[in-house]
């Protein structure tokens, strides 16, 4: 088996899909036989879709979610309580071992403030890797919920910032994030590989925007903090090794 882990983030938007928790488990669980793997998930659809029970109208700054108090109540108890315990569940019922955490738990991830006007996102600036990799030791899935810890209480955090900082703290094999579209569509089709500059020019351009543009800068940061390989791809990709590679050369 291959020490170093596998760091998977899965986005909100598939996890309603019927089906896809258990397909995602049981992907999990053949990557798991080969190598450790440690699960990120984000849950904006089931934050929005409980938000809005309490009158909670979601908001945006380039693909962020702005998070005031309440907000940031209705994130934490959806992607740390209901979609947490869901995945863990799910890989238990596929013959995964896995463990239920949040960047709050033992003081996994620690944040600053991002911006004022984010609200309370935060900026990761420490990871507890020695935790992480006591877990994947002994052969347990950590399944992750990025709600952090600040200086003031808990902060929310970016998924895919989330997944990108725990990668490169655990000089994990790769990061592959996991979402509704099988890699970075360009020309009306999937790029296989991005450099820095690439990626950058697309975004200028537009061609990458929203919820994607997290999700690439993650991948690059992940790769300049010395992550060997960072994809972005689908569940399908997942199984089948595909989606779109970023790497550092031409930065």
């Amino acid at each position: 088996m291959n020490a170093q882990p596998l760091v998977i983030k899965v986005g909100g938007n598939d996890l309603d899909r019927p089906g896809f928790v258990e397909a995602l488990a049981g992907a999990i669980a053949q990557v798991q036989a080969r190598q450790p793997c440690v699960l990120v998930h984000g849950g904006g659809r089931a934050i929005n879709e409980v938000g809005q029970r309490f009158g909670l109208q979601p908001s945006y700054v380039n693909g962020q979610r702005v998070t005031d108090a309440a907000a940031l109540d209705v994130a934490e108890m959806v992607l740390s309580g209901k979609v947490n315990k869901e995945l863990v569940r799910a890989l238990l019922a596929a013959g995964v071992d896995a463990l239920g955490l949040s960047g709050v738990d033992r003081g996994l991830l620690r944040v600053e403030l991002w911006s004022p006007e984010l609200g309370r996102v935060g900026r990761i600036v420490a990871v507890r890797a020695d935790v992480l990799r006591g877990l994947c030791a002994a052969g347990v899935v950590p399944v992750i919920s990025p709600i952090s810890l600040g200086a003031d209480g808990a902060y929310n955090v970016n998924a895919d910032h989330a997944a990108g900082a725990i990668a490169a703290a655990l000089e994990a094999a790769g990061a592959v994030f996991v979402t509704n579209v099988p890699g970075v569509q360009v020309n009306g089709a999937v790029a296989p590989c991005l450099t820095l500059t690439e990626t950058n020019r697309l975004i200028e351009q537009g061609v990458i925007t929203g919820g994607m543009i997290p999700k690439v800068q993650a991948a690059l940061a992940a790769i300049e903090a010395g992550v060997s390989r960072a994809v972005i791809t689908d569940l399908a990709g997942l199984a089948a090794g595909t989606g779109t590679q970023f790497v550092a050369q031409g930065a």
